[in-house]
């Protein structure tokens, strides 16, 4: 009860910056949606850092560490650091420079112009958000199992089958509807700012997780021999959980793609374009990485040492333990009830810093590209524009928060398909923004071939239900098996190449928008 009271405050604290920042609103449809492009340095990178750390870096790592092993850092966070701010740096501060010389609200709007083709959109549209859905039950699925997990044995009688912690479909409920108060009045200086206030919140309650549980599990007198001894413990009972060699060397290497799908995650180009100037792209570049390594290698660690982890002789997570409850099961057993109320807190923060960007930046797409784009802005009055944002943000959230009802999955497994998805569609941002001879054909057939790809072994995989699933081809007589990010980029690649060549090439007058003197 001590810990779900300092959850409760937390939320509460977390509706009052939101709502707060509601007073500063403008109005406008532009202020709604980007701020009025005046988020500086700081604030863009944690809401950067927020909106990209979700609960399939904490509470997916963490999970998929205690079952492959320390070989889940190398696979994703090692790569994700550089990738991220290299994207940062080739794509977002170029898309933000476009994005303030013409105006762009949305992703779907920049390929939309620059392609020159008002349609575009019709076909991005559905692929994106059906991408986003899963992105965001991560977060919904996430949040009531950490809840549920650290609550258990409150309510005995009350929530007996749920071992008497608050049920998960309540907790997630809880969690939607405080993150959808504050996304729907305060849009996104609203969620710029809880995600700046939550990013730091998880930062900094992550390091003290980190060091309680090591502590914890070590029982030495230094933080330095209790991860000595943590780390001891796992080698004795489980030495393959310390190298990767479970996982092949090839498809290790194409994990390495998965972070490219950051490219195109559809909020982190609208936070892209909330930036103040390109100046403040600096500081994310920079620190970004060192973000990552802050929060990653804590989680994976503790998902390792889970694998070991014992209280009076008994192993503290089972392996049998329900997909997405490892982090919630050990932070419950080895810390205090406020500080495990705090340490909770923190992750819930990471959780919903992701799922904020998320929710409004669907609402901005619907109203943007679909309703002002095909019926015309004219119709509408600023008001309507914002009231039509938020209403689809409001439906976006109950349709999720229903699929989160159904059989849960695996927090990390959900985010690979659902990053492969985003990662596929990378190409034609990387095009557009560096190859003039692209052409409308071409961006059609790229993201056509991509949905196809993924919808294909999406099913091949049993509808994500086959965590194990790989693509295996025969090569110089060796078998290869790949993530089914690779043929899935690779196809949409050659697919945008070969049919923008065999094409007429775009209106020169038109490309030459996009492209400096320098770039011709």
């Amino acid at each position: 009860m001590i810990a779900l009271g300092i959850i409760g405050g937390y939320l509460a604290l977390l509706l009052a910056l939101g709502l707060f920042s509601s007073r500063l609103f403008r109005g406008t449809r532009e202020d709604y949606m980007l701020a009025s492009h005046s988020i500086g340095p700081y604030l863009l990178l944690m809401s950067l850092f927020g909106t990209t750390m979700t609960a399939f870096a904490l509470v997916g790592s963490t999970g998929e560490a205690f079952r492959q092993g320390i070989g889940v850092y190398g696979m994703l966070a090692s790569s994700s650091g550089i990738v991220h701010s290299l994207c940062f740096f080739l794509i977002g501060i170029k898309l933000w420079t476009l994005g303030r010389k013409y105006g762009y609200t949305t992703q779907i709007e920049f390929f939309r112009d620059r392609l020159g083709n008002r349609n575009i959109g019709l076909l991005l549209f559905p692929i994106i958000v059906g991408l986003v859905i899963p992105y965001l039950l991560i977060g919904v699925l996430a949040s009531g199992s950490v809840i549920n997990g650290v609550t258990r044995g409150a309510f005995p009688e009350v929530f007996a089958e749920t071992g008497g912690g608050v049920p998960p479909w309540l907790a997630s409920l809880v969690i939607c509807c405080v993150v959808l108060i504050y996304v729907f009045f305060g849009g996104m200086r609203g969620t710029a700012w809880a995600n700046t206030f939550q990013t730091s919140v998880f930062m900094i309650l992550g390091i003290v997780t980190f060091v309680v549980i090591a502590n914890g599990i070590g029982g030495q007198g230094s933080l330095l021999a209790n991860m000595q001894s943590a780390t001891a413990k796992v080698a004795d009972l489980h030495p393959d959980k310390l190298t990767q060699e479970g996982i092949s060397q090839f498809k290790f290497a194409t994990y390495l793609l998965i972070p490219l799908s950051v490219g195109m995650f559809p909020h982190v180009f609208q936070h892209w374009l909330t930036a103040r100037s390109a100046e403040s792209f600096k500081l994310p570049v920079v620190a970004h990485p060192l973000f990552i390594m802050i929060v990653w290698a804590p989680c994976i660690l503790v998902g390792v040492w889970a694998t070991s982890a014992t209280l009076d002789g008994v192993l503290i997570v089972p392996p049998n333990t329900p997909p997405n409850q490892e982090l919630a099961t050990i932070v419950k057993a080895l810390a205090g009830d406020v500080l495990g109320g705090l340490l909770t807190a923190g992750i819930l923060a990471a959780i919903m810093s992701s799922l904020d960007s998320q929710f409004l930046c669907i609402g901005s797409i619907f109203t943007n590209d679909i309703v002002l784009h095909h019926w015309g802005k004219e119709r509408f009055s600023e008001k309507q524009m914002v009231l039509m944002a938020r209403l689809f943000v409001v439906a976006v959230v109950a349709v999720t928060y229903c699929l989160s009802l159904f059989e849960p999955r695996s927090v990390f497994a959900m985010g690979i398909w659902c990053f492969s998805g985003y990662t596929g569609l990378f190409p034609l941002a990387f095009a557009c923004l560096y190859w003039r001879r692209l052409t409308v054909a071409g961006a059609y057939a790229s993201v056509i071939a991509m949905a196809a790809s993924w919808i294909w072994f999406f099913t091949q995989s049993q509808f994500g239900m086959n965590r194990g699933y790989s693509v295996d081809v025969q090569l110089f007589g060796q078998e290869l098996h790949m993530m089914p990010v690779l043929p899935i980029t690779v196809i949409a690649t050659v697919c945008l190449i070969a049919v923008s060549l065999v094409t007429s090439p775009p209106d020169e007058a038109h490309v030459r928008r996009f492209f400096s003197d320098a770039q011709s």
